[in-house]
């Protein structure tokens, strides 16, 4: 009788809860030529899961407020060839909101909604239906698996209860017990909404969302709603404002992105309301934002993007009100919150490093130019080392004239023109990159290698233009490396600064890392080992005792093997902002300090009288080491 009593008991009480949501996993094997079949309608009558060789169909009576009949194709989210695919399917009745996630595609088949009078949960598995070649293979709920068979379709029963009961019940689950978990982010189980009446004399009208429940009982977003909005209406006079918090599927996206946990959406039913003469004002306070990351006011359209969540700044100006307060300024109703850049972080002082690097590499252009001059009149143009300082000047004045222009040429060309642009200006530095590991391998041959004749010029040219151009064809023959590429500021402008290079997206990433990074590293090794060598050679020669000829040659070569690219992997820490402008002071203009050192060198030969160290050309190093092994 005990034992009865006690499990009477745990059965009430366990029956007093009701299971609220509906996670569905399975794998549909299918052909191809494949769409999504979905059927929805108000009530709590249940769903049905079903799959057959080309088509995933939903067929329910489970939602509040949602309706929905569509046939989607699925081509469009990566799925047209036969196989097996793992999809899950995930209801949440207190939102009344019902999403699909297929294959890593998240499909939005009813968009979140404020607390409703009734919901449909207790989904319940029918009975088990037939099984057959295609179909869902491995169903389970909540992790657990209903059966590993191939099966037709999957069938749920519910039924209705009250929404608010729900909600509470569902508050006590998500309420943290100590501090510990306090500091857990949980997903908060209902919407509050407000309804706004706008009568004849309507002159606008503030709302503010549920206080938090801590310490600090500060509305998390604030909404004013202009005069304007009235004038806007035509078919009713009600505007609903509703306050979500902590909801997955606003985060989807881009994980160098991310969505504040609050939430807003503003409608009036049954119209579309755009261009209103007179801002909603939309006030979000969070917690300190860091300098470093950037944040912007961004709004979700349904009605353009119904089946994804697609964030846009369109219609929408941000104010900062300080580090832990934005200001919204949008025209428009929708769903409406911030959008916070993780990575790659935001440039501070943009505009000086603008200035600086454009008035660089416009120097460097002409100074280049001047330097290509100066060594073919020298009449050393035949010379080994001269053909090497040719091939880097001329790859460093192609580099700095399509750098000097991209920003042009993506405000004007768009999209189309960045490809070409973005492909020709990584060729371009891949180039110059190459010719200064030239001048580095030249250097060590002079150096070290000194009775064997060096590589014949057809070699340093396959080298230094033929062989960067075989990366950048294969990245466009991949696709999608190429484009516009936005740079944004710390003090949030209202448009990034674009310019056309490699795309921000993983596949460009990894183009990056495997040309631009990994050839930069070596170059800075070898630079610098390079520059190690040439030291231990020469610091015994009487030039070298002179301070300005000691400088001058490590100086110079610095420049010509290109070592103050190294920079690149010390821009971290509280040092960052001056390593940034140094890095953008030296490389910009490294195309005239390299037109300096060469005239400088033949100033110093000329007030030497022609000694070996201050020879223009490297070439000089070799005569020296030829004269030191005769004397020995």
């Amino acid at each position: 009788m005990r034992v009865a009593f006690i499990l009477i008991i745990l059965l009430s009480t366990g029956s007093g809860e009701n299971d609220l949501d509906l996670n569905f996993c399975g794998i549909w094997r299918h052909g191809k030529d494949l769409n999504l079949a979905v059927n929805l309608s108000t009530g709590c009558e249940g769903i049905l899961i079903s799959a057959s060789e080309s088509s995933l169909s939903i067929d329910g009576t489970i939602t509040a407020k949602c309706r929905r009949s569509d046939v989607i194709p699925l081509k469009q989210f990566g799925l047209d060839s036969p196989g097996e695919s793992p999809f899950c399917l995930y209801w949440e009745p207190l939102l009344d909101q019902l999403k699909l996630q297929i294959k890593g595609k998240n499909i939005t088949l009813c968009w979140p909604a404020s607390l409703q009078k009734l919901c449909c949960t207790d989904l319940s598995h029918g009975a088990n239906k037939p099984e057959a070649l295609h179909g869902i293979k491995n169903g389970s709920v909540n992790n657990d698996t209903i059966t590993d068979k191939i099966r037709t379709a999957y069938e749920f029963k519910g039924g209705m209860t009250d929404c608010k009961k729900l909600c509470d019940q569902a508050n006590l689950r998500s309420t943290p017990v100590n501090k510990s978990q306090a500091a857990q982010v949980v997903e908060h189980p209902c919407a509050h909404s407000s309804e706004v009446e706008m009568k004849k004399d309507f002159r606008g009208y503030n709302l503010t969302s549920p206080a938090a429940q801590s310490v600090s009982a500060e509305p998390t977003i604030t909404v004013q709603i202009p005069s304007a909005l009235k004038q806007a209406a035509k078919k009713t006079n009600k505007v609903v404002c509703t306050f979500f918090k902590n909801n997955s599927l606003f985060q989807e996206g881009s994980r160098k992105t991310r969505i504040l946990d609050d939430v807003v959406g503003i409608t009036v039913e049954n119209e579309i309301i755009t261009n209103l003469s007179e801002p909603i004002r939309i006030g979000f306070h969070h917690d300190v934002i860091p300098r470093t990351h950037s944040r912007k006011c961004v709004s979700w359209d349904t009605r353009k993007d119904p089946l994804q969540v697609n964030w846009l700044v369109d219609g929408c100006e941000t104010r900062q009100q300080g580090a832990k307060h934005t200001e919204c300024l949008c025209n428009h109703l929708t769903f409406f919150s911030v959008l916070v850049q993780l990575e790659p972080r935001p440039v501070c002082h943009l505009l000086a490093l603008t200035i600086i690097t454009s008035l660089g590499c416009a120097v460097s252009v002409v100074s280049c130019i001047a330097l290509i001059i100066f060594l073919c009149k020298k009449r050393r143009a035949k010379e080994q080392s001269t053909l090497s300082h040719l091939g880097l000047a001329v790859s460093l004045a192609f580099l700095y004239l399509i750098f000097f222009l991209t920003g042009i040429m993506a405000n004007v060309g768009g999209e189309s023109v960045c490809v070409w642009v973005g492909a020709t200006l990584h060729y371009t530095l891949l180039s110059s990159l190459a010719w200064m590991g030239i001048e580095v391998f030249h250097t060590f041959w002079l150096v070290h290698v000194v009775f064997r004749p060096s590589p014949k010029p057809y070699i340093r040219n396959l080298v230094g233009f033929v062989l960067p151009a075989v990366p950048v064809i294969i990245l466009m023959a991949v696709g999608d490396i190429y484009g516009v590429r936005e740079v944004w500021s710390c003090d949030d402008k209202a448009d990034p600064y674009q310019m056309c290079w490699m795309k921000d997206t993983p596949k460009a990433l990894l183009g990056h890392y495997f040309t631009n990074i990994t050839t930069l590293v070596i170059l800075v090794l070898l630079g610098f080992v390079m520059l190690f060598l040439v030291y231990r050679e020469i610091r015994t020669r009487d030039e070298w005792r002179q301070n300005r000829v000691a400088f001058l040659s490590i100086w110079g070569l610095s420049c010509l093997f290109g070592t103050t690219w190294g920079l690149t992997f010390l821009d971290f820490g509280p040092l960052s902002e001056f390593v940034l402008f140094l890095f953008c002071i030296l490389n910009s203009f490294q195309g005239f300090l390299l037109m300096l050192r060469f005239y400088m060198l033949d100033w110093v030969r000329k007030q030497a009288g022609g000694s070996a160290l201050g020879s223009s050309s490297t070439g000089s190093t070799r005569q020296h080491m030829l004269q030191a092994q005769e004397k020995s």
